[in-house]
Protein backbone atom coordinates (compact mmCIF):
# COMPACT_ATOMS: atom_id res chain seq x y z
CA UNK A 1 0.00 0.00 0.00
CA UNK A 2 1.22 3.57 -0.52
CA UNK A 3 2.32 5.48 2.70
CA UNK A 4 0.08 6.81 5.03
CA UNK A 5 0.38 10.22 6.79
CA UNK A 6 1.85 9.92 10.07
CA UNK A 7 0.11 12.31 12.43
CA UNK A 8 2.93 14.56 13.93
CA UNK A 9 5.65 13.50 15.39
CA UNK A 10 4.96 15.49 18.67
CA UNK A 11 1.78 13.50 18.72
CA UNK A 12 3.19 10.50 18.57
CA UNK A 13 6.26 11.74 21.13
CA UNK A 14 3.54 12.12 23.53
CA UNK A 15 1.74 9.13 23.41
CA UNK A 16 5.15 7.55 23.70
CA UNK A 17 6.16 9.33 26.76
CA UNK A 18 2.58 9.08 28.46
CA UNK A 19 2.61 5.48 28.40
CA UNK A 20 6.11 5.12 29.53
CA UNK A 21 5.79 7.09 32.36
CA UNK A 22 2.93 5.55 33.64
CA UNK A 23 4.17 1.81 33.31
CA UNK A 24 7.98 2.70 34.39
CA UNK A 25 7.00 5.23 37.46
CA UNK A 26 9.70 5.61 39.70
CA UNK A 27 11.86 2.87 38.30
CA UNK A 28 11.53 -0.55 36.33
CA UNK A 29 12.38 -2.97 39.51
CA UNK A 30 11.75 -5.93 37.14
CA UNK A 31 13.82 -5.03 34.72
CA UNK A 32 16.42 -4.01 37.43
CA UNK A 33 17.03 -8.07 38.09
CA UNK A 34 18.45 -8.93 34.45
CA UNK A 35 21.78 -8.28 34.01
CA UNK A 36 22.54 -5.09 31.75
CA UNK A 37 23.87 -7.16 28.73
CA UNK A 38 23.82 -6.99 24.71
CA UNK A 39 20.69 -9.23 23.87
CA UNK A 40 18.15 -9.95 20.95
CA UNK A 41 14.56 -10.04 20.69
CA UNK A 42 11.70 -10.89 18.51
CA UNK A 43 8.63 -9.78 17.69
CA UNK A 44 5.69 -12.15 16.22
CA UNK A 45 2.54 -11.95 15.21
CA UNK A 46 0.35 -14.73 16.15
CA UNK A 47 -2.65 -14.27 14.23
CA UNK A 48 -4.10 -12.48 10.57
CA UNK A 49 -3.38 -9.02 10.90
CA UNK A 50 -2.95 -5.95 9.68
CA UNK A 51 0.29 -4.29 10.71
CA UNK A 52 0.08 -0.71 12.53
CA UNK A 53 1.65 0.78 14.81
CA UNK A 54 5.81 0.99 14.00
CA UNK A 55 6.62 4.41 14.69
CA UNK A 56 5.46 3.60 18.49
CA UNK A 57 6.94 0.94 18.95
CA UNK A 58 10.41 2.43 17.65
CA UNK A 59 10.22 5.12 19.47
CA UNK A 60 9.29 3.47 22.86
CA UNK A 61 11.94 1.32 22.25
CA UNK A 62 14.74 4.04 21.50
CA UNK A 63 13.55 6.15 24.69
CA UNK A 64 14.89 3.59 27.06
CA UNK A 65 18.00 2.70 24.49
CA UNK A 66 18.85 4.95 22.04
CA UNK A 67 21.36 2.78 20.65
CA UNK A 68 18.81 -0.21 19.92
CA UNK A 69 18.58 -1.48 16.93
CA UNK A 70 15.30 -2.74 15.13
CA UNK A 71 15.08 -4.36 12.28
CA UNK A 72 11.47 -4.85 10.71
CA UNK A 73 10.39 -7.66 8.35
CA UNK A 74 6.92 -6.16 7.83
CA UNK A 75 5.78 -3.11 6.61
CA UNK A 76 3.35 -0.87 8.00
CA UNK A 77 0.05 -1.51 6.42
CA UNK A 78 1.31 -4.86 5.36
CA UNK A 79 -1.82 -8.19 5.68
CA UNK A 80 0.68 -10.91 7.49
CA UNK A 81 -0.23 -14.20 8.45
CA UNK A 82 -0.35 -16.20 12.07
CA UNK A 83 3.04 -16.94 12.74
CA UNK A 84 4.93 -13.87 11.20
CA UNK A 85 8.25 -12.82 12.42
CA UNK A 86 7.59 -8.68 12.04
CA UNK A 87 10.80 -7.59 13.62
CA UNK A 88 14.20 -8.48 15.67
CA UNK A 89 15.76 -6.20 18.29
CA UNK A 90 19.18 -5.53 19.43
CA UNK A 91 19.74 -4.12 22.34
CA UNK A 92 20.20 -4.10 26.44
CA UNK A 93 18.69 -6.53 27.76
CA UNK A 94 16.99 -4.59 30.38
CA UNK A 95 15.89 -1.68 27.87
CA UNK A 96 14.13 -4.58 25.83
CA UNK A 97 11.99 -5.91 28.92
CA UNK A 98 11.17 -2.05 29.76
CA UNK A 99 9.98 -1.03 26.25
CA UNK A 100 8.13 -4.46 26.17
CA UNK A 101 4.68 -4.12 27.06
CA UNK A 102 4.49 -0.31 26.32
CA UNK A 103 5.35 -0.84 23.30
CA UNK A 104 3.27 -3.78 22.92
CA UNK A 105 0.22 -2.00 24.01
CA UNK A 106 0.82 0.28 20.77
CA UNK A 107 1.23 -2.09 17.96
CA UNK A 108 -1.42 -4.47 19.25
CA UNK A 109 -4.30 -1.48 19.33
CA UNK A 110 -2.97 0.05 16.20
CA UNK A 111 -3.04 -3.24 14.66
CA UNK A 112 -6.00 -3.98 15.67
CA UNK A 113 -8.02 -0.94 14.68
CA UNK A 114 -6.31 -1.25 10.85
CA UNK A 115 -7.57 -5.17 10.78
CA UNK A 116 -11.02 -3.94 11.49
CA UNK A 117 -11.09 -1.56 9.27
CA UNK A 118 -9.35 -3.40 6.48
CA UNK A 119 -12.30 -5.93 7.04
CA UNK A 120 -14.83 -3.34 6.70
CA UNK A 121 -13.44 -2.02 3.41
CA UNK A 122 -12.80 -5.19 2.00
CA UNK A 123 -16.34 -5.98 2.56
CA UNK A 124 -17.90 -3.02 0.78
CA UNK A 125 -15.09 -3.96 -1.86
CA UNK A 126 -16.64 -2.89 -5.29
CA UNK A 127 -19.45 -0.19 -4.54
CA UNK A 128 -19.21 3.40 -4.35
CA UNK A 129 -19.36 3.58 -0.12
CA UNK A 130 -16.42 4.51 1.83
CA UNK A 131 -15.60 3.20 5.28
CA UNK A 132 -15.64 6.03 7.66
CA UNK A 133 -14.28 6.36 11.52
CA UNK A 134 -16.32 8.09 14.63
CA UNK A 135 -15.08 10.37 17.44
CA UNK A 136 -15.08 7.20 19.41
CA UNK A 137 -11.74 6.90 20.07
CA UNK A 138 -9.68 5.55 23.46
CA UNK A 139 -9.40 8.83 25.22
CA UNK A 140 -5.84 10.45 24.45
CA UNK A 141 -5.40 7.74 21.32
CA UNK A 142 -7.59 9.72 18.78
CA UNK A 143 -5.07 11.18 15.93
CA UNK A 144 -3.01 7.39 16.18
CA UNK A 145 -6.26 5.14 16.26
CA UNK A 146 -7.32 7.83 13.25
CA UNK A 147 -3.80 6.92 11.50
CA UNK A 148 -4.68 3.42 11.81
CA UNK A 149 -8.01 3.57 10.32
CA UNK A 150 -6.58 4.80 7.07
CA UNK A 151 -3.91 2.30 7.47
CA UNK A 152 -6.45 -0.09 7.16
CA UNK A 153 -7.97 1.83 3.97
CA UNK A 154 -10.81 3.48 6.01
CA UNK A 155 -11.18 7.59 5.53
CA UNK A 156 -10.91 9.40 8.27
CA UNK A 157 -14.63 11.70 9.22
CA UNK A 158 -13.91 14.57 11.71
CA UNK A 159 -10.93 15.01 13.80
CA UNK A 160 -12.99 16.36 16.75
CA UNK A 161 -15.27 19.24 17.67
CA UNK A 162 -13.33 21.59 15.57
CA UNK A 163 -13.46 20.71 12.14
CA UNK A 164 -16.52 20.09 10.95
CA UNK A 165 -20.14 21.45 12.17
CA UNK A 166 -22.19 18.26 12.75
CA UNK A 167 -26.08 19.55 12.89
CA UNK A 168 -28.80 17.43 14.54
CA UNK A 169 -32.15 17.95 16.34
CA UNK A 170 -31.32 20.12 19.02
CA UNK A 171 -29.54 22.49 16.20
CA UNK A 172 -32.40 22.40 13.93
CA UNK A 173 -34.59 22.99 17.01
CA UNK A 174 -33.10 26.39 17.78
CA UNK A 175 -32.85 27.31 14.45
CA UNK A 176 -36.00 26.58 13.54
CA UNK A 177 -35.13 24.78 10.80
CA UNK A 178 -32.68 22.50 8.80
CA UNK A 179 -32.01 25.68 6.38
CA UNK A 180 -31.91 28.28 9.37
CA UNK A 181 -29.74 25.86 11.11
CA UNK A 182 -27.05 25.73 7.69
CA UNK A 183 -27.24 29.27 7.34
CA UNK A 184 -26.17 30.09 10.94
CA UNK A 185 -23.34 27.39 11.04
CA UNK A 186 -22.18 29.16 7.26
CA UNK A 187 -22.45 32.84 9.04
CA UNK A 188 -20.39 31.66 11.73
CA UNK A 189 -18.05 29.15 10.72
CA UNK A 190 -17.45 29.57 7.40
CA UNK A 191 -14.66 27.39 6.64
CA UNK A 192 -16.24 24.62 7.69
CA UNK A 193 -17.95 21.51 5.80
CA UNK A 194 -21.61 20.91 7.33
CA UNK A 195 -23.27 17.87 7.73
CA UNK A 196 -26.89 17.17 8.94
CA UNK A 197 -28.22 14.40 10.44
CA UNK A 198 -31.90 13.65 9.96
CA UNK A 199 -34.75 11.65 10.93
CA UNK A 200 -37.19 11.55 7.76
CA UNK A 201 -37.52 11.63 3.86
CA UNK A 202 -38.96 15.20 4.39
CA UNK A 203 -35.94 16.20 6.73
CA UNK A 204 -33.62 14.66 3.96
CA UNK A 205 -35.60 16.90 1.73
CA UNK A 206 -35.13 19.97 3.36
CA UNK A 207 -31.04 19.05 4.17
CA UNK A 208 -30.72 18.37 0.19
CA UNK A 209 -32.02 21.83 -0.35
CA UNK A 210 -29.76 23.84 2.38
CA UNK A 211 -26.59 22.84 0.01
CA UNK A 212 -24.99 21.34 3.25
CA UNK A 213 -22.14 19.17 2.80
CA UNK A 214 -23.22 15.90 3.72
CA UNK A 215 -26.21 14.40 5.41
CA UNK A 216 -26.28 11.67 7.91
CA UNK A 217 -29.43 9.36 7.37
CA UNK A 218 -29.53 7.64 10.96
CA UNK A 219 -31.16 4.32 11.75
CA UNK A 220 -33.16 4.51 8.63
CA UNK A 221 -34.47 1.27 7.55
CA UNK A 222 -33.41 -0.64 4.27
CA UNK A 223 -36.19 0.99 2.30
CA UNK A 224 -36.41 4.63 3.26
CA UNK A 225 -32.26 4.20 2.97
CA UNK A 226 -33.19 3.55 -0.90
CA UNK A 227 -35.61 5.73 -1.20
CA UNK A 228 -33.12 8.59 0.44
CA UNK A 229 -30.59 7.60 -2.46
CA UNK A 230 -33.37 7.89 -4.95
CA UNK A 231 -34.15 11.24 -3.73
CA UNK A 232 -30.61 12.28 -3.00
CA UNK A 233 -29.47 11.27 -6.56
CA UNK A 234 -25.88 11.98 -6.13
CA UNK A 235 -26.22 16.07 -5.27
CA UNK A 236 -24.90 15.33 -1.58
CA UNK A 237 -23.31 12.89 -0.17
CA UNK A 238 -25.00 10.67 1.81
CA UNK A 239 -23.91 8.63 4.78
CA UNK A 240 -25.30 5.94 7.21
CA UNK A 241 -24.06 5.52 10.88
CA UNK A 242 -26.02 3.36 12.95
CA UNK A 243 -27.04 -1.01 13.26
CA UNK A 244 -23.62 -1.14 11.11
CA UNK A 245 -21.20 -4.59 11.49
CA UNK A 246 -19.63 -6.67 9.12
CA UNK A 247 -23.24 -9.03 8.59
CA UNK A 248 -24.89 -5.61 7.44
CA UNK A 249 -22.60 -3.26 6.24
CA UNK A 250 -22.58 -4.74 2.49
CA UNK A 251 -26.44 -4.79 2.41
CA UNK A 252 -26.19 -0.89 3.24
CA UNK A 253 -23.22 -0.19 1.10
CA UNK A 254 -24.94 -1.78 -1.69
CA UNK A 255 -28.16 0.75 -1.26
CA UNK A 256 -25.88 3.22 -3.13
CA UNK A 257 -24.87 5.30 -0.10
CA UNK A 258 -21.42 7.42 -0.34
CA UNK A 259 -20.04 6.39 3.33
CA UNK A 260 -20.40 4.59 5.92
CA UNK A 261 -19.78 5.45 9.39
CA UNK A 262 -18.66 3.02 11.93
CA UNK A 263 -17.24 3.27 15.91
CA UNK A 264 -16.46 0.17 16.33
CA UNK A 265 -13.59 0.68 14.43
CA UNK A 266 -11.98 2.71 17.66
CA UNK A 267 -14.29 1.93 20.12
CA UNK A 268 -14.62 -1.95 20.08
CA UNK A 269 -10.70 -2.78 19.96
CA UNK A 270 -10.15 -6.57 20.76
CA UNK A 271 -5.69 -6.39 21.09
CA UNK A 272 -4.46 -8.71 17.76
CA UNK A 273 -2.22 -11.01 19.69
CA UNK A 274 1.51 -10.10 19.26
CA UNK A 275 4.15 -11.79 21.45
CA UNK A 276 7.54 -9.77 22.63
CA UNK A 277 10.58 -12.52 23.15
CA UNK A 278 14.12 -12.43 24.42
CA UNK A 279 16.69 -14.61 22.02
CA UNK A 280 16.47 -15.78 18.79
CA UNK A 281 13.23 -17.04 17.44
CA UNK A 282 13.43 -20.82 17.92
CA UNK A 283 13.60 -22.31 13.98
Amino acid sequence: MSAVPLPPAASIESDVRRALDEDIGSGDATSALLPDVADTAYLLCKEDAVVCGRPWFDLCHRAIDPDVRIHWHAEEGARVAAGTLLATIDGRARALVTAERTSLNFMQTLSATATVTAAYVDAVAGTRARILDTRKTLPGLRLAQKYAVRVGGGTNHRIGLYDAVMLKENHIRAAGSIAGAVQASRERFASLPVIVEVETLDQLREALDSACDRILIDDFDAGMRRDAVRIAAGRIPLEVSGGVDLSTVRAIAEDGVDCISVGGLTKHVRAIDLSLKLGRRPG
